[in-house]
């Protein structure tokens, strides 16, 4: 299992396994039969409230980080991403914000690391 983190408007190589789009707008300027996006998981970005809250300020990250990490722990979708990272091994986590360090994706991704064997047990025991 690999997660990498990839900002959409890159060049998607092969390395990047399956791309997953983890960000609840779309992108501007990104038509929606680009090739570097195979899924489209919008329902696991920030909620519009928290996204619109935070607005990409850099004084708001710590609490963008406690309140997203929040949502995420209530969120079918992070289910959902688990399943796939497990069905494909290497995924990558597209986002569109010019900030490679303070965005949605990199949250995600240190959830998803921090809780998978978590999430995986409560999956196979229904919970």
């Amino acid at each position: 299992m690999l997660i990498k983190i990839k900002r959409i408007y890159d060049r998607y190589d092969i390395s990047d396994g399956t791309a997953v789009l983890v960000d609840r707008l779309w992108p501007r300027g990104v038509r929606k039969t680009t090739p570097n996006v195979e899924i489209w998981l919008k329902e696991i970005g920030p909620s519009d409230e928290l996204r619109k809250w935070w607005g990409h300020e850099p004084n708001h990250w710590k609490g963008f980080v406690l309140r997203y990490t929040k949502e995420l722990k209530t969120n079918k979708a992070v289910r959902k991403l688990v399943d796939i990272i497990g069905a494909h091994g290497t995924v990558t986590l597209m986002y569109a914000t010019s900030d490679r360090q303070h965005n949605n994706a990199v949250v995600l991704k240190d959830y998803i690391k921090a809780n998978m064997k978590r999430i995986r047990n409560e999956m196979r025991n229904g919970d």
